[in-house]
C-alpha cells in the first residue's frame, strides 16, 4: 500500500496511547509520510473539519486503544471509506484489534507496504428512526449506523428496568419480548453485549443479525438469527406505558417515544479493517480472550 498520508487516533486520557501515537508518528515520519495525530474524545464536526479541507483523504486510520476507541471512531468514519487498523493500546477484549506489539517492533509499516494484509470488509447495520401518522405518512427524523449492534432499553427515571418491545420482521409481527431489552447484533457485535447476554458466537464473515432479548421474563424468548437483508421493525408497546432508549456500541442515541418506530436494516457501506497475515487468527482470538480450555482429558491424562 502507497501511504502518503496517516489518520493517527489515540484513546483519550491514556498515557499508553499518547506515547503510542507519538512513537508511531515518528515511525511514519522516518518514511517521508505525513500524518495527522488526534485523541478520540472528538466530535463528528471536528472530524469534518479535519477532513473537509484537505486535498487528499488518508489512506489509512491507526487507531490506537481498545475497541470502544476503535467503534467510535469507525462510526465517526462511515462517510469517509477509510481502512483503519487497530491496535490494542489499554484495551481489555481487543476482538477488533491488532496486537501492539506489531507498532512497536516497528513492524506495522513494512507490513502495510508490503500489503501482508487483508482488509475485512465487516457490515454494519442501520437505524433509522420513523414517526408514523402524519399527514405525509412516515417520516424518518434520524439516522444512525453501528458495527456492533443496536439495543433498546428503559430510560434511566423509569421506575422498574422492564420493559415490553414488539419486533417485525420483514413486515411480519414475530414477538413481543417482555424483559430489560432487546439487542440487534451484526456478526462482529456477536462477540459483544449480545454474548455477554447469551447470544450465539458468529463468525464475522457471515451475513447475518441477531435478535437476543436482554433477561427476558419468559424463558420462551430464545436468540434468533437472521439474514442481514432482512428488515427489522421494532415498536415499544404502549400497553407497557413506557418509553425506551435507543444505543449503539454501547453509546446512547435518544428516547423511542410510543409514536416513533425504528427500521434496522443492513448498514449502507461496511467497515474496512485492515487485519494483518501474522496475526492471531479469529479462532486463536477466542481461545486466548474466552479463555477456553480445550479438552480437558488431555492435561491430565488418567494413570
Amino acid at each position: 500500500m502507497k501511504l502518503s498520508l496517516v489518520l493517527i487516533i489515540y484513546r483519550s486520557n491514556s498515557t499508553s496511547a499518547l506515547e503510542a501515537s507519538k512513537f508511531c508518528e515518528e515511525v511514519l515520519k522516518t518514511k517521508n509520510i505525513k500524518s495527522i495525530r488526534i485523541e478520540s474524545d472528538f466530535h463528528k464536526d471536528q472530524i469534518e473539519q479535519y477532513l473537509c479541507n484537505l486535498k487528499f483523504l488518508p489512506n489509512i486510520g491507526i487507531v490506537l486503544g481498545g475497541d470502544g476507541t476503535f467503534l467510535k471512531c469507525a462510526n465517526a468514519l462511515t462517510a469517509y471509506d477509510i481502512p483503519l487498523l487497530s491496535i490494542n493500546i489499554g484495551g481489555n477484549l481487543g476482538f477488533l484489534t491488532q496486537e501492539k506489539d506489531f507498532l512497536f517492533d516497528k513492524s506495522f509499516i513494512e507490513i502495510l507496504e508490503n500489503e501482508e494484509y487483508i482488509i475485512d470488509f465487516r457490515n454494519r447495520l442501520n437505524c433509522d428512526i420513523c414517526i408514523s401518522g402524519t399527514i405525509t405518512g412516515e417520516k424518518t427524523i434520524k439516522s444512525y449506523d453501528a458495527l456492533n449492534d443496536f439495543y433498546f432499553k428503559s430510560v434511566e427515571e423509569s421506575i422498574s428496568p422492564t420493559n415490553q418491545i414488539q419486533i417485525e420482521i420483514d413486515n411480519e409481527k414475530v414477538n413481543e419480548y417482555k424483559g430489560d431489552g432487546l439487542i440487534i447484533s451484526t456478526s462482529t457485535g456477536s462477540t459483544a453485549y449480545s454474548m455477554a447476554a447469551g447470544g450465539p458466537i458468529v463468525h464475522p464473515s457471515l451475513d447475518a443479525m441477531i435478535i437476543n432479548p436482554i433477561c427476558p421474563m419468559s424463558l420462551a424468548s430464545r436468540p434468533i438469527v437472521i439474514p442481514n437483508t432482512s428488515k427489522v421493525i421494532i415498536k415499544p408497546v404502549k400497553k407497557s406505558k413506557g418509553e425506551i432508549k435507543l444505543w449503539r456500541d454501547g453509546s446512547k442515541c435518544m428516547t423511542i417515544k410510543e409514536s416513533y418506530y425504528c427500521e434496522i436494516k443492513k448498514g449502507r457501506s461496511p467497515c474496512k479493517i485492515i487485519r494483518f497475515k501474522e496475526s492471531t487468527s479469529y479462532y486463536n482470538t477466542l481461545i486466548k480472550k474466552l479463555d477456553w480450555k480445550g479438552d480437558l482429558s488431555l492435561k491430565n491424562p488418567k494413570i
